[in-house]
C-alpha cells in the first residue's frame, strides 16, 4: 500500500502532505542559505544561481505556509529537523565545492520531484487545493535539477556516493515528516 495513499476527499491527508512539503522547502531554504554563505570562497560562479533558487524555495514555502494558514493548520513537527539538517547539509556541502553544491541540489530535487508526482496523482480528486499547491512548484523544481545537473562532474565515485548519501537522507526526512 502507498504510505501516501488517501480516501477520497480526505483534506486531512492533503493537510499532512502540506505541512511536509512546507517542512522541505524550510530545510530547502535552510541548505542555500549555508552554501551561500560558503560559495563566495568555494564555488563564487554559483553564487547567482544559488540565490535564485533560494529565492523560489522561499516563494514555495511561503505557497505552503499560506495554504496551512488557510486551513488553520499548524506546521510539521519535523519543521526544526529540517531547518538544522538543510543547513549542515549546506554548509557541509558548500565547503566541499562546486561539484558537490551540484549533486546535492540533483540529488534533493530528484526526491523531491518523485514525492512530488505521487503527491499529485494522490491528491488530484482527494483534495483538489492541495493539488493547485504542489502543482505550482513542480516546474521550478525541475528547473533547479536540471540546471545544477549540468554542473556535475563525469561521475566520480564521491560525487555519486554523496548523491546517494542526500537522496537516502531526504527521504528519510520525508519518511519521518509523514509520521509525526
Amino acid at each position: 500500500m502507498n504510505p501516501l495513499a488517501l480516501p477520497e476527499r480526505d483534506t486531512e491527508g492533503g493537510a499532512r502532505i502540506l505541512k511536509v512539503n512546507h517542512a522541505g522547502e524550510h530545510g530547502a531554504v535552510q541548505i542555500y542559505t549555508a552554501q551561500l554563505m560558503v560559495a563566495r570562497f568555494t564555488a563564487p560562479q554559483l553564487l547567482p544561481v544559488l540565490r535564485e533558487f533560494k529565492s523560489h524555495e522561499a516563494g514555495h514555502r511561503a505557497r505552503f505556509g499560506a495554504e496551512l494558514q488557510r486551513r488553520g493548520v499548524s506546521r510539521c513537527r519535523s519543521f526544526a529537523l529540517c531547518a538544522f539538517g538543510g543547513w549542515v547539509l549546506g554548509l557541509m556541502t558548500g565547503l566541499c565545492g562546486r561539484s558537490a553544491i551540484a549533486a546535492t541540489t540533483v540529488a534533493v530535487e530528484r526526491v523531491v520531484l518523485r514525492h512530488l508526482e505521487q503527491q499529485m496523482m494522490i491528491l488530484r480528486h482527494s483534495d483538489p487545493a492541495a493539488f493547485r499547491t504542489v502543482a505550482a512548484i513542480v516546474a521550478e523544481e525541475q528547473a533547479h535539477h536540471d540546471e545544477l545537473a549540468q554542473h556535475l562532474p563525469r561521475r566520480r565515485f564521491w560525487t555519486h556516493g554523496l548523491e546517494r548519501f542526500v537522496a537516502c537522507s531526504t527521504e528519510a526526512v520525508i519518511w519521518l515528516g509523514m509520521r509525526l
